[in-house]
């Protein structure tokens, strides 16, 4: 890299890590002025409100908003550049506008690793702590839905609840049923059943099981009281909505895989977490290329004109992502396509100001 690449380069980390601490700091004012009445009534603690929540709540939405703390930066300080005149004399001395964007991509590259692996491997560690303060200390709603809960917990394995409650871990009208070639073998009904957190048994209250030997013969078998274990658990019934944060990429896979088998009604909303954890850190690229394009011209107006701008697209990709999330929750679009079509609609964008901005 030459002189000129690396004076960028300095200017693209430090503007993005001045707009990371100011950013974050205005972040937390005002979820602190949100949450201090929980904190005070539910006798939260100075530590843990700094290290269980504050230190991972930067660091979540740190990397969840990096590509668009970047994207915001860079037309600041290119902006200024521009402003005084420093961008003309690089260009008119023979570098190419390709090549006077190399030190941004390489700064671009440099967040994208990090965002990646912080994404994929460290939030949802940071997440545990994070939402167990949560739950304790400030009021989140759990929105599980508990009526008429149908799974297959492994393959030939079927439950039923007509209704679940999570929080006591109990469930009304259950059945079990075992099928193997597509013939039934055998069904368990139960009125009332409970978990035991600490035992990891079920204990079943007036139950009634039917077999079906191989000979084709029957047999009933019936109590009051039993105490059993199955191959699932309370939350493999009516998972937490947001026990997908709290794992890292590779246990989402394998959950996910699982949520497939059982044929859960959330599974687009896990498979949108998945696809979260690359395409945000991937749109740093997208971003800084249309930034670097629309704000290395100098404007009637200046800086402002070209923050205005750039705060609009922000506020556009913000939308867009929510939009196309919430149809692929409802089905619509597949999570995939959803969650990269902005990335996809603003790289197209992003192409056009760059080939428009040597012009």
């Amino acid at each position: 890299m030459k002189l000129i690449d690396w004076y960028i380069f300095r200017k693209f980390i430090g503007t993005f890590v001045l707009f990371f601490v100011l950013l974050m700091m205005i972040a937390v004012v005002i979820d602190i002025s949100e949450k201090l009445d929980d904190f005070t009534v539910n006798g939260a603690k100075l530590h843990e409100i700094v290290n269980d929540y504050y230190i991972n709540f930067i660091a979540l939405y740190g990397n969840l908003f990096s590509a668009l703390i970047l994207f915001l930066s860079t037309i600041y300080f290119t902006s200024k550049m521009a402003n005084n005149t420093e961008i003309v004399p690089i260009l008119t001395g023979g570098r190419s506008f390709a090549r006077f964007t190399l030190p941004y991509f390489m700064g671009a590259f440099i967040v994208f690793l990090i965002s990646s692996a912080v994404n994929h491997y460290i939030i949802p560690i940071t997440n545990v702590d994070r939402l167990d303060f949560e739950m304790k200390y400030t009021k989140v709603r759990d929105e599980r839905k508990t009526q008429n809960r149908f799974r297959q917990v492994q393959p030939g394995h079927f439950v039923y609840f007509r209704s679940f409650t999570p929080e006591r871990n109990t469930g009304y009208n259950f059945a079990y049923y075992v099928v193997e070639d597509q013939k039934l073998k055998s069904a368990l009904n139960v009125d009332y059943m409970r978990f035991d957190t600490v035992t990891g048994n079920w204990r079943l209250q007036t139950w009634r099981l039917r077999e079906i030997h191989p000979d084709g013969t029957e047999s009933i078998s019936q109590g009051q009281q039993k105490d059993t274990a199955f191959v699932f658990n309370a939350d493999d019934i009516v998972p937490k909505l947001f026990a997908t944060e709290m794992m890292t990429t590779p246990q989402l896979l394998d959950f996910i895989e699982k949520e497939e088998m059982r044929g859960s009604e959330t599974l687009n909303n896990h498979l949108i977490e998945l696809n979260k954890r690359s395409s945000y850190p991937f749109s740093s690229f997208i971003l800084v290329l249309i930034a670097v394009s629309i704000s290395s011209r100098k404007r009637r107006g200046g800086l402002g004109v070209n923050i205005a701008i750039g705060l609009v697209l922000v506020m556009i990709y913000i939308f867009f992502m929510e939009v196309s999330t919430s149809l692929s929750k409802a089905g619509s679009v597949s999570p995939a396509l959803a969650v990269w079509t902005p990335n996809i609609v603003f790289g197209l964008l992003g192409l056009y100001t760059f080939r428009v901005a040597p012009k």
